[in-house]
């Protein structure tokens, strides 16, 4: 009896091994390529989208198939330092022909001030006055060497220079795209705006407020 347990036993255990399937083996995983960048996707997401105009690129640079994140934050970057230029430029050019704390320059449109002031004496100053300020936005971009030209660090925040003395910037992130948002919208509006006194000027060869007064027609 003993000997037939056994047997019985070893037969069982034999039969168990048998039937005894290895487990399937899972494929690996197969790694999915990233979607390519869509910088329109992007930059609709980004304040400057407000009615009437909703998304502004007019001569389509985010349409481009090769246009990273990088250029993207590239081509935003200089779009806002364009626009705080054309501000400057709709409220100086008018201005500086009624009044000019340095020079007299009453006595000439805007646009030939430079050839009819001492302003042509000092231009190599401003020039080295405007490379010292560009010098600090050198270290918003990219490294060259081994990575993309032309491409803005994705830790430089757009038109953040970390000046702000009288602490005009919100805290609050909805409060501080609407502001960026008024900004771009009054920085697109003055490039359009001294384009026209710029060419206005040219054609009358008087100044935007004289052309005001004098009843003349001109593009702006």
């Amino acid at each position: 009896k003993i000997h037939l347990r056994s047997t019985s036993t070893m037969l069982s255990l034999a039969s168990s091994t048998l039937s005894f399937t290895a487990p399937r083996s899972v494929p690996a995983p197969t790694m999915q390529e990233a979607a390519p960048f869509d910088a329109t996707t992007y930059m609709k997401a980004q304040p400057g989208v407000t009615a009437p105009l909703g998304y502004f690129d007019p001569a389509g640079f985010m349409a481009a198939d090769d246009v990273t994140e990088g250029k993207a934050r590239f081509y935003r970057e200089v779009e806002i330092k364009h626009a705080r230029l054309a501000m400057l430029a709709a409220v100086g050019f008018p201005l500086a022909e009624q009044f000019h704390p340095l020079f007299n320059s009453d006595d000439a449109p805007s646009y030939l001030a430079f050839q009819q002031t001492p302003l042509q004496t000092f231009w190599p100053a401003v020039v080295m006055a405007i490379s010292v300020l560009e010098t600090f936005s050198v270290f918003t971009f990219e490294n060259p060497v081994g990575g993309e030209p032309w491409a803005i660090s994705k830790d430089h925040a757009a038109g953040d220079l970390g000046f702000d003395p009288l602490g005009l910037k919100p805290t609050n992130a909805a409060e501080l795209a609407e502001l960026q948002t008024k900004e771009l919208n009054n920085g697109r509006l003055a490039m359009f705006g001294s384009i026209g006194m710029l060419t206005g000027s040219y054609i009358t060869g008087k100044g935007p407020i004289e052309v005001m007064y004098s009843g003349d027609v001109v593009v702006f």
